[in-house]
Order: C-alpha cells, then structure tokens, then sequence
C-alpha cells in the first residue's frame, strides 16, 4: 500500500509540473538563462571577468561584477547546476505532458463523436441550418471537402486535419530529443582550445570544459603541416587555412584536411574548429650569425593590425621590422622611424654595412577541439522540430450534422484558421444546396 501511495504521490507531483502555466514559467527561465549566457562570455579566465567586469565603475558598481559572475557561475552559466536543474524540470514537464494531455487528446480525436444536438458544442462552434433534408447530398459535400465522414442513423460526424493535433506531440518529442543531446554533451563532452606554431605537433590537453564522464582521446597527436591566409583586395583577411595531419600514438598518419572556419576536420567523432591565428616571431639572420628567432608585437593603428619588432644591427644603432600581412614585404624604419626600405622573406639587404636576411614569419593557428556525442540526437531534435511545426500550421476541423423530421443542423468548429473554416462551411452549403443528384444513383447512396 505504501508503494502505491508513494506512486500516486510522485504522479500527481509530475501531473502538476504538465500545467500549462508552469511549462511555460519554465521556459521563461531557461529564455532569460540563454540570455545572460549571451551576454556575459563563458568559460573566460578570472583575469578575464576582473579586466572586463571591474567593481569600481558604475553603473555596475551593485548589479553586475567580476565577484557576482564568479560567486554565481555565471562564468559557466550552461552547466551550472541550477540551470541543469531547471533543464530537468523542464523536461519531465514536457514528458508529463505528451503522456497525460497530449496522446489522450490524439486517442480522443480519432473518436466518433456522434452529438444528439449540435447545441453541445462550444461556444465558439459555428452553426446553421438547412430547410431541406438531404442526408446523401451533406455526406456529398463534406467529402468534397476531404473531411472524414462517420455516419449512424440521422448523425454525421466528420473530420479532417488529424495532423495538425499529431504536431503538439512532435513538438514536444523534438524538445526532449534536444534536451537529450543537450544532456549527452554534458555528461560525455568537451571543449580544448590549443594555438600551435606550424609545423609544431600537439596534443589535446588546454581543457577548457569537460563533462563529467568525459575522456580525452590520449591515442591522436596532430601536426601543423601548413598555415596560411587569403586576403581581400583592400588587405583585409578573407579566410584563414590550416592543414592538420592526425597521427595515432605509433606515429602511424591516419587523416589529414585543409581546415578553415565552418569546414572543421571530424575524425572518430573528435572535431578540430578553425577559429583564430597569431604571429608568433620571427626567424632572420644577422650577418655571419646563426638563426636567430625573434618575438614580434602586435599593434592596431586605425583598426589595422601591424605587428612589428626592433632588431638591433650593432652596438650603435637598431632597425624596427613593420609588416602587415603574411608573406608580404617587411618595412624597416631606422631608430628615428625613418623608412629605409623594404624587403621580401629570404631576400638580402645591407644596413649600416651589416647584412639582414628574414628566413620565415612565424604564425600560430587557434583550433577548437570538442567531442559532442549529443549532437546527432540534438540535431534530429531540430528536425523534427522544424517538420512539427509546419504540420501545425493545419488546422484540425470537425463538423457534426443531426437531423430532425423538419430540418438540418450543423455544428463545426476548428482550433485555428477560422476564416477558412467559415469558407468550407460555405463551400458545403452551396454544394448541398445546389447538386442535384440522380434519382437511382441517390437511392443507392442512401442505402449503403
């Protein structure tokens, strides 16, 4: 007995979480979540937050702080614990719902609802009536009209649009499906963000979000073949490529792919994102010296990047490098910012009797690295979403018809699209009205 009670307990409990009210409440949370999740930038450092969210400037002073995003987790609103509860929530809501309201509704729909009087219908049905009594002419116009005809003695019962109250259910579905995913990636997903120097190896180990019965794949090394960028007529960049080549932990080439941002590499569901790139330093040579490798600034001057670097030539004097794109000419000023000339990588130039020589432009290449196991099961969710709700743009339509010794009465009503609906009540009566049907043919017909 006490199982029963804590059953019928637990039912009512989900029974209240299917209102209409609550779901929608709900998802208002969830909305306004997503929203400071936009908002505010996730999954930063917490130098990032006090840079950006100092406490000392106003109006910000009281609502919204670097102490506030952090004490709060609203640095990783997504998987914080309170948004999953809400998530959680939301979803036996939904579930509750396809179980309780949503199927019995569809069970429901699919039944002859043969009516006595037509009065029994809502309010809001539609009515009129017909002097003259034609039961073959009625069913006549209603199948016209593609309704679904159920017919008993003086009763008709006529429908059509079923799959506009199978929509609700399929809305619902997708939602738990994406909700699904979403859970999947929280539990078995991650995200690693690594900037790698070409021709560097790496391996996947800068996590910055994890679930919590992730793996990382501790078998993939990868490699930095090539980088390279394409740039538009007036110098601004056009695209950014990568090559990765993936190895196995033998040292063994698996897979390789030009990578660029919207076109990763997917390999054993693991996908490496293109996402930024940097100038490293670069390598030239002084004189008779050895390589020799040097770090490079970045400045933006007019909201164009420059990067340069002061080099000296000897014990008097130094030059500065200032360059703007990859692969391009390097100019040199001298230590009053004097333009002396320009050169091209592995190109030779003599300054104050010392030669100069730049061997490469070093850059760096951002890749994003992330396991979504979720994501099939979200983007079907999607799918079905998108399907479901232009299914429900159907209006579902009943129409009853009850007949007495003097006349015809008939009630209809629709969920949505009324004006249509008046306009097939419309067509049906002038269908009844006017078509004459064939003595003999309308004998048969009212036989069957």
């Amino acid at each position: 007995m006490e199982t029963i009670k804590l059953k019928n307990i637990l039912w009512q409990t989900l029974k209240k979480l299917s209102h209409l009210s609550i779901s929608i409440s709900l998802l208002l949370i969830i909305a306004f979540i997503s929203m400071i999740g936009t908002i505010i930038e996730q999954n930063q450092s917490t130098a990032y937050y006090e840079k950006n969210y100092p406490i000392n400037i106003e109006p910000f002073k009281l609502i919204i702080n670097w102490k506030t995003i952090i004490n709060l987790g609203l640095d990783h609103i997504y998987s914080n614990p309170f948004f999953i509860i809400i998530l959680t929530l939301f979803f036996f809501s939904l579930l509750t719902c396809t179980f309780s309201n949503q199927l019995p509704a569809l069970k429901n729909a699919r039944k002859w609802k043969f009516l006595q009087k037509t009065k029994q219908v809502n309010n809001k049905a539609h009515f009129t009536e017909m002097n003259h009594i034609s039961i073959c002419n009625i069913l006549y116009s209603l199948h016209i009209n593609n309704y679904y005809i159920f017919h008993k003695q003086n009763n008709i019962y006529s429908y059509k649009g079923l799959a506009g109250r199978i929509a609700p259910i399929f809305v619902h579905f997708s939602i738990i499906l994406t909700l699904i995913g979403c859970l999947i990636n929280l539990l078995y997903g991650f995200t690693a963000q690594e900037i790698i120097p070409e021709g560097e190896i790496f391996h996947v180990k800068n996590i910055i979000e994890s679930g919590f019965n992730s793996k990382l794949p501790n078998n993939l090394i990868g490699k930095i073949n090539n980088f390279s960028i394409e740039y538009n007529n007036d110098n601004s960049i056009k695209q950014f490529f990568s090559n990765i080549a993936i190895y196995n932990n033998k040292n063994q080439y698996i897979n390789q792919k030009y990578i660029f941002v919207n076109s990763p590499l997917i390999f054993n569901n693991v996908t490496f994102y293109q996402t930024d790139w940097e100038i490293n330093s670069i390598r030239l040579k002084i004189g008779n010296s050895e390589t020799i490798q040097k770090t490079i600034l970045k400045n933006t001057i007019n909201n164009q990047n420059l990067w340069s670097c002061q080099l000296p030539i000897n014990n008097k004097s130094y030059v500065i490098l200032v360059f703007t794109k990859l692969n391009d000419r390097i100019f040199i000023y001298d230590q009053l910012n004097t333009f002396i000339t320009s050169i091209k990588l592995k190109e030779k130039v003599v300054i104050d009797n010392t030669t100069l020589k730049i061997i490469e432009i070093m850059a760096k290449t951002g890749l994003q690295i992330k396991i979504d196991p979720g994501i099939s099961v979200t983007y079907t969710g999607f799918f079905i979403l998108m399907i479901s709700i232009m299914i429900s743009y159907m209006s579902y339509s009943q129409i009853w018809v009850t007949t007495t010794k003097e006349f015809m009465e008939l009630a209809g009503f629709t969920n949505r699209a009324t004006l249509t609906f008046e306009e097939d009540i419309i067509n049906i009566e002038e269908i009844y009205t006017n078509y004459t049907w064939p003595s003999n043919l309308s004998v048969q017909m009212c036989n069957k």
